[in-house]
Formats: C-alpha cells, sequence, structure tokens
C-alpha cells in the first residue's frame, strides 16, 4: 500500500479511500445497493488487511447507517484509532452549515462512529443561507476542541474556495486541507479552475466518483447490477452526455485491453497520473475492491493519457448547488 500526507496535515492517508456510501440500511428514500452490517464489516476488513486506512462516509448517508456501521466495524475488529483515518460531512441536514447544525451534526457522527474526534471533516457542499464568516468559524472551534483534526469541502464553485481560502488565512482559522470533487473520465469541468486553485493552496484531492458509478469499468453503458437498475441520481449525474460518453469508455477499453488491465483499473490509473492524491472507491465486492488496489503500481505514459482524454467535450457541471439569484456569491 502507498501513502500520502493530506494538504499540509500530519495525516497520512492510504492512496485508496473506502467509500462509505455503500455501506448502511436500505431506504426507499436512498440507495438500494448497501451492504449491510456484516457485509460492511467485512468490507472494512479485507481493505484494512490490504492496507487501506482511508474511510471516506457521511452525516446522511443512508441516513446515518452508514456512520453507525463503520463505527461498530471498527470496534469489531479493534482496529487502533489513531491508525485509521475517518472523514465524515455535514450539509445535508437540517440547517445545512449554520453553526447550531454543525455542532448538532458532529456530535451525532462522533456518537454513530463510536469516537471522539474525526479526522478530516467535509463540507459537503456550499451554503449560501449562512454567512461563510459564520461556519469557518465553527469549523476552526472544532478543530481547537479537538474533535476535528482537518477540515475539507466538497464540490462548490472555485471562487467559493478561493475565498474561503483566504477568509481563513486573513483571520488566522484553520484552512480546508482536502477537497473531494466530481472528477473522472467522463467529468473533468474542474480541470478549468477548482482543480488550479487546490494546487495553488497545497490541498489535496480524494475524487468522489472517480469510476462514474461504474460507467467506467465495463463498455456497456448500463448493467444489470441493482445500482444500475435502480440509481436515479447517477442517471441524471451522467445519462445526458452519454452518446459522447462512450466514445471515451472505447478508449478507456482499447487502453485496457492493450494493457491487460480492467477498465476499472484504467481509469483509476488515470486519476493517479491527474495527480489525485486518493480516489473514494465504493466498492461492495473484495474483487473489486483487490483491482481497485492494484491501480496505484499502473502508470500510464503520455500517448495513454492522451488517447483517454481525446473524445472529451465540456458537461454541464455536476456537482456544486447553482447560486440562488441575486446572491452576490
Amino acid at each position: 500500500m502507498k501513502y500520502q500526507t493530506l494538504g499540509q496535515t500530519p495525516i497520512r492517508a492510504s492512496r485508496i479511500c473506502l467509500g462509505g456510501m455503500s455501506f448502511g440500511k436500505h431506504f426507499d428514500d436512498f440507495y438500494q445497493w448497501t451492504l449491510n452490517e456484516k457485509e460492511t464489516c467485512d468490507m472494512i476488513a479485507h481493505a484494512w488487511d490490504l492496507g487501506v486506512n482511508f474511510i471516506d462516509t457521511a452525516n446522511q448517508y443512508s441516513h446515518g447507517t452508514s456512520e453507525e456501521y463503520i463505527g461498530k466495524a471498527l470496534k469489531k475488529l479493534d482496529i487502533p484509532r489513531d491508525q485509521i483515518v475517518l472523514a465524515t460531512k455535514v450539509y445535508y441536514n437540517e440547517g445545512h452549515l449554520s453553526p447550531a447544525a454543525i455542532r448538532r451534526e458532529i456530535e451525532g457522527s462522533l456518537e454513530r462512529l463510536g469516537t471522539d474526534y474525526v479526522d478530516l471533516y467535509m463540507i459537503h457542499r456550499y451554503d449560501y443561507d449562512t454567512p461563510p464568516e459564520e461556519f469557518m468559524e465553527t469549523l476552526d472551534s472544532l478543530v481547537k476542541e479537538g474533535k476535528v483534526r482537518a477540515l475539507a469541502a466538497s464540490s462548490m464553485y472555485a471562487y467559493q474556495f478561493h475565498m474561503l481560502q483566504n477568509m481563513a488565512e486573513k483571520k488566522g482559522w484553520t484552512p480546508f486541507s482536502v477537497m473531494q470533487n466530481h472528477y473522472n473520465l467522463l467529468y473533468r469541468e474542474d480541470e478549468r479552475e477548482l482543480i488550479p486553485v487546490c494546487e495553488m493552496f497545497g490541498v489535496s484531492r480524494i475524487s468522489y466518483s472517480p469510476l462514474a458509478g461504474g460507467h467506467l469499468s465495463r463498455p456497456e453503458w448500463d448493467s444489470r447490477s441493482v445500482r444500475s437498475q435502480t440509481d436515479n441520481v447517477l442517471r441524471r449525474r451522467y445519462d445526458a452526455a452519454k452518446e459522447n460518453d462512450l466514445r471515451v469508455l472505447a478508449h478507456v477499453q482499447d487502453i485496457a485491453q492493450a494493457r491487460g488491465i480492467t477498465m476499472a483499473q484504467t481509469a483509476l490509473a488515470w486519476q493517479y497520473a491527474r495527480g489525485v492524491t486518493a480516489p473514494v472507491v465504493g466498492a461492495t465486492s473484495a474483487k473489486h475492491f483487490d483491482e481497485a488496489v492494484q491501480a496505484m503500481d499502473i502508470e500510464l505514459n503520455a500517448d495513454e493519457i492522451r488517447y483517454l482524454e481525446e473524445p472529451y467535450v465540456p458537461h454541464e457541471l455536476k456537482g456544486p448547488l447553482p447560486r440562488p439569484e441575486g446572491r452576490p456569491f
């Protein structure tokens, strides 16, 4: 396993992150393809055996049961707390990023995870309803109190992230060390502005949906998996650009066949070539996660990278929340 320090922090995380969105109870208003409590424990045990020490989840994944399952698994497996890197999120909850909401949600997450601190606390989205000074100061206080080791952010506009980093520096508050953004061979819009801003501030990137919800792991657009058949979020995120993106899949398949590797490994190897610290892989099978881990040792050359990227065309933004009309930022 390979490890890398996250941003300007002392936190060393495996260069692949186990995605907790794949864990939790089934709910009619959430995903139907998640792993149950025993399966979650088995997957975490398998990842730990491979050297993976980085787990990402969120307060609202499977209505909190993702955090619960992870916490129970870590306790059952007797994994030392100081050897695991836990990331969770706040925003998709009542009050979004208001100080009261952040305070309430961190306590809930800590209780469900069975820990007294998280390594990364991430704002899941930018909050237009709370003054940024209020949520940045509250996040900083959690670091000072020892409930959070470092801060992270997820999809937002580059100008917003730039503003928040500058605000933290000016006020002496904790800046963001990690950005979890939507990034894969089918969606590269953040290369225009957000990724350069991350690089400017020395922020590590841990991309979500690195395999585009499974699209980059097979030559066909759809599969018979439960996720492919039931995940409407996946359809809204990718189906609009299907006709062009099938060309991207064909190029991924070409490189995979020439290399004698899987399409998923090809897509993940591209992530590492493009500077991603740790793609967040939401595996639901040990076999697929084994393949993902092996991608760390695959180095694509410049011609292969160029060929993989050649069919891409600009896409509609998927990730940042649209700015309400009349709001200055």
